[in-house]
């Protein structure tokens, strides 16, 4: 038997939704509230800097580190049409493009408006793409790492 997941209106483990596939018992992601300082920048221009934040571990990726939104300067942030979902997270209803001088970087920052419940420590709090931007923690950069969405 094959399904079309498209096909579906919604998929349940139990009482939880599933989203976009079935989860791999093989993967792990899991969220820890951390002390540690976090700055990004883009071009030089800070984007966020926070006293602490959420380190989301997800296998395959690089740490992602997850801020609250008063910590982030929307002023180089534009609104993304972008709407994705994961089966490990939840559904992402905003996506962020950001400015500096004449950079421009689509969909570098999002948000989980609605996240599984093991994810809630990440829900309403703003991430940026490691891949695009300049990372600090606790002052020190951090290399942009090698991904598929580099």
């Amino acid at each position: 038997m094959r399904l079309e997941w498209k096909t579906l209106d919604h998929w349940f483990e139990e009482d939880e939704e599933v989203f976009v596939h079935p989860r791999s018992p093989y993967k792990r992601v899991d969220a820890l509230r951390s002390n540690r300082a976090v700055r990004i920048e883009l071009e030089g221009t800070v984007l966020a800097e926070a006293p602490s934040c959420v380190m989301l571990f997800e296998t395959g990726l690089p740490t992602r580190y997850y801020l609250d939104p008063t910590n982030v300067r929307f002023a180089h942030l534009r609104p993304s049409s972008t709407r994705t979902q994961c089966p490990y997270k939840g559904k992402v209803d905003g996506y962020w493009s950001a400015t500096v001088g004449d950079t421009t970087v689509p969909d570098v920052a999002w948000l989980y408006t609605y996240t599984t419940p093991a994810m809630t420590a990440i829900s309403g709090l703003v991430a940026f793409l490691n891949e695009r931007v300049d990372i600090f923690i606790d002052g020190n950069p951090q290399p942009r790492p090698v991904t598929h969405f580099t």
